[in-house]
């Protein structure tokens, strides 16, 4: 008997150091999301740019990343799990510790509704408004494999974040159209953004903005635009409705797919954009086509 008991007081002891000292989280939210991983990993990245002290997400993955809010006296770390249950709905745990009153949380926890969980859900609640707001104003559909545009074209490289590839777009506009009308030179479809490099974990993007043109013997040399033939290849295809700013939400859409699919895919997507922002009207009914390259067998 008394072994059995010193057994038992082991376990209630050995549970009490760990949920004091060594469970991971002092407290745990989990809600459902009506978007893929790739999208509230966006979101959770632009409502992170409203709080007055800004640390950039530690990434990790789409789904799986750590967020550092400052809270009155409190640094709170938020640690994401999403997991995808299909195209259109995600699982979200977060997991909240506050790094100044963890202990004085843990014990408080068990026994009242704490202003540490009041504030964390209040928080969540906050973004998931922001969410369902965001998602309402895009559209994205998988139509499965095509190849992409084949032309010779006038580019200019740039180097933003992802979510600044519009930005980057619309400075350079005017630019290129400009000098290519100048020059006379026939346009010949489009412009599009070829992606050279996306750098998730460092939120860089090193891409082409393009014009297809005739080629001619007229070309305007210039130190920042680049002349090159496109050549077409194989691809998944997705088509975006919604503003230029939030098409990457295409992107994940894609690599999802091809995961799910088991296809091997270069994530260096082709944007070919039918509508001019300049001209403004109803988000929802520009048109982007996106391509993810589809690796050939021999690669």
């Amino acid at each position: 008997m008394r072994k059995i008991i010193s057994i038992i007081l082991a376990l209630v002891v050995g549970v009490i150091l760990w949920y004091l000292f060594l469970k991971p989280q002092d407290y745990q939210v989990n809600f459902k999301a009506k978007a893929i991983p790739g999208t509230i990993y966006e979101t959770v990245k632009a409502w992170n740019k409203g709080f007055d002290s800004i640390i950039p997400l530690d990434y990790n993955s789409p789904s799986h990343f750590k967020q550092t809010i400052f809270v009155n006296d409190s640094v709170h770390v938020y640690n994401w799990e999403i997991t995808r249950v299909h195209d259109s709905l995600s699982e979200v745990q977060v997991n909240i510790k506050d790094l100044s009153h963890s202990l004085g949380n843990r014990l408080s926890i068990p026994f009242s509704d704490t202003d540490f969980e009041k504030g964390s859900r209040k928080l969540l609640l906050d973004f998931n408004t922001l969410l369902n707001e965001h998602i309402k104003g895009f559209k994205v559909s998988i139509e499965k494999e095509e190849e992409t545009l084949s032309s010779f074209c006038a580019c200019v490289k740039l180097h933003t974040s992802p979510e600044d590839k519009a930005k980057g777009m619309m400075a350079n506009y005017n630019f290129l159209d400009g000098i290519l009308a100048d020059n006379e030179v026939q346009l010949n479809g489009p412009p599009f953004v070829e992606v050279l490099d996306w750098d998730l974990e460092n939120n860089l993007l090193t891409y082409n903005f393009c014009n297809p043109i005739v080629r001619s013997e007229k070309l305007p040399d210039h130190p920042d635009i680049e002349y090159k033939r496109m050549f077409s290849k194989n691809a998944l295809k997705a088509v975006y409705h919604g503003n230029y700013i939030t098409s990457d939400r295409a992107w994940y859409a894609l690599l999802d797919y091809a995961k799910e699919n088991n296809i091997s895919i270069e994530e260096k997507p082709i944007e070919v954009f039918h509508n001019n922002p300049h001209i403004g009207g109803n988000e929802l009914e520009w048109t982007t086509e996106v391509f993810m390259p589809i690796k050939e067998s021999n690669e």
